[in-house]
């Protein structure tokens, strides 16, 4: 992911974040209309409903984008920490198995000296 890509998606994340502000204001605008004590307005409650359908599906589809977009970059696809992890086990195991075979070469010895 190059420099210019980061900044869109930063600038696109912020317009995300701007429009979750304004899904929450349209909210506490109808509640407040909601409680108005003569009633609230149908056509203000519809217009604020229908707004609020619309950020909040737009920033459904943005983070979608995003989140995808972002599954295509690896920052540590250089990074050799599994590998080397993977390596060190390997080695482990083989050590586990090497002290295992002596073990029975002895076993196999004393057997041999025994008969």
């Amino acid at each position: 992911m190059d420099r210019q890509s980061q900044t869109t998606s930063l600038q696109r994340l912020q317009n995300v974040e701007k429009k979750i502000v304004r899904v929450l204001e349209l909210a506490g605008s109808v509640m407040d209309e909601m409680a108005n004590p003569s009633g609230p307005r149908k056509d203000l409650v519809n217009s604020h409903c229908t707004e609020f359908m619309q950020l909040v599906k737009d920033t459904q589809m943005t983070l979608r984008e995003e989140i995808k977009s972002a599954c295509d970059y690896r920052p540590f696809e250089k990074c050799d920490y599994a590998p080397r992890i993977s390596n060190e086990i390997s080695c482990k195991k083989l050590e586990h198995v090497i002290a295992q075979l002596d073990e029975m070469k002895q076993s196999i010895e004393e057997y041999g000296d025994a008969a």
